[in-house]
């Protein structure tokens, strides 16, 4: 672990309670799931965002939203909550992000945390939250905060937060209605992408893939993990991914839709999954992008990564809709034959299709 700095910063001065690997000048982009880039990039080219961004960045009422938490919610700090104050230092050391930002704790039974705020962010964890996880657990929800202040997702979340709440207040106007819905869903897409990356982000904090497993599991089932098993709940991401026929596809996006987070065993799934790369490997050895460097990065890169990714993910979902549009995208004949059977149509559709061979993964056996 490098040396402690002597200056005066106590973010520097605060070395974490145990041992753990420091990624001194990381860039966000280290972490950062290659979903939540492009998803950005695609909310940034939505019509009419920028009008938008720009007027409410002056509008927001963020000072209105520091004066709520300081009168109405309690401060970490030595003196209220010492051991996540603790976290959050720990958090950003390891981050080393440059100033620690405010963390409040307040009254909500239910488990959540949020990382708001246009010039400066700050971290709200409930109470619900606090009660719900042990140290560890609760370790790697501060550093998942902590990445979201690093990648500046704050912005774009308090931008969300005021856009739901005025979409409510102006439903009765069709068109003005329509316009900030269109944003809303754009921002709701990103958002869930920027938490897998926030998820990577508490991994490197915690460095601990078990505590990352734990919480989210308890945040999907309570505190009952006598009652719970990581690998029951792993197999469940499996099953809700490759289950079903397309009916269930399509139910799944209008599930995810209102959503700001994906679901749960998504989420672990997919932490899991980098987790074992070479890339998290990569970051653990100390080979990592350092934000001294953010100013060279290729944009043109960060897109075909993220191309790159999709297309694995098309040629590798169980997903039934996302197999027949690679089966599509690839040429497969017999579109209507794979639609009735991709729907459980049945009956003598089926039959007619010429198709007498072995049944393709994924579609049902008549």
């Amino acid at each position: 672990m490098p040396d402690v700095n002597d200056g005066n910063d106590d973010r520097r001065e605060h070395v974490p309670s145990r041992q753990r690997r420091r990624f001194e000048g990381i860039s966000s982009r280290a972490y950062e799931h290659p979903a939540d880039r492009s998803a950005l990039v695609a909310l940034r080219r939505l019509t009419g965002f920028d009008t938008v961004f720009k007027a409410l960045s002056g509008l927001l009422p963020e000072r209105s939203l520091r004066l709520l938490f300081l009168s109405d919610s309690v401060r970490v700090s030595d003196d209220q909550f010492a051991h996540l104050n603790d976290m959050l230092r720990d958090a950003c050391y390891i981050l080393d992000l440059e100033k620690v930002p405010p963390m409040y704790v307040n009254q909500d039974p239910q488990p959540n945390a949020m990382c708001i705020g246009l010039d400066e962010p700050i971290i709200v964890v409930t109470t619900g939250l606090v009660e719900l996880l042990d140290e560890e657990e609760m370790r790697a929800v501060v550093g998942h905060e902590v990445g979201h202040a690093l990648s500046g997702h704050s912005v774009y979340r308090t931008i969300l937060l005021f856009l739901t709440s005025l979409a409510l207040r102006v439903a009765w106007i069709p068109l003005g209605n329509l316009a900030i819905m269109a944003i809303v869903t754009a921002l709701r897409e990103w958002f869930r992408k920027s938490e897998l990356s926030a998820d990577r982000a508490g991994l490197l904090v915690g460095q601990d893939l078990q505590a990352s497993m734990r919480g989210l599991m308890k945040i999907a089932g309570g505190n009952h993990l006598h009652e719970m098993n990581v690998d029951a709940f792993l197999k469940q991401a499996d099953e809700y991914e490759a289950g079903g026929d397309l009916r269930d596809s399509v139910l799944k996006i209008l599930n995810v839709m209102p959503r700001t987070h994906p679901f749960t065993t998504v989420r672990a799934a997919e932490l899991k999954k980098w987790a074992a790369t070479r890339d998290y490997q990569r970051i653990m050895d100390g080979h990592y992008p350092r934000r001294t460097e953010d100013k060279d990065a290729s944009v043109t890169d960060s897109f075909r990564q993220s191309a790159s990714h999709y297309a694995d993910n098309m040629r590798n979902s169980k997903d039934p809709l996302m197999k027949l549009v690679t089966d599509i995208a690839g040429g497969a004949g017999d579109l209507g034959g794979k639609l009735r059977g991709k729907f459980g149509g049945g009956g003598n559709g089926g039959a007619n299709t010429g198709n007498h061979g072995t049944p393709e993964d994924g579609d049902p056996i008549p």
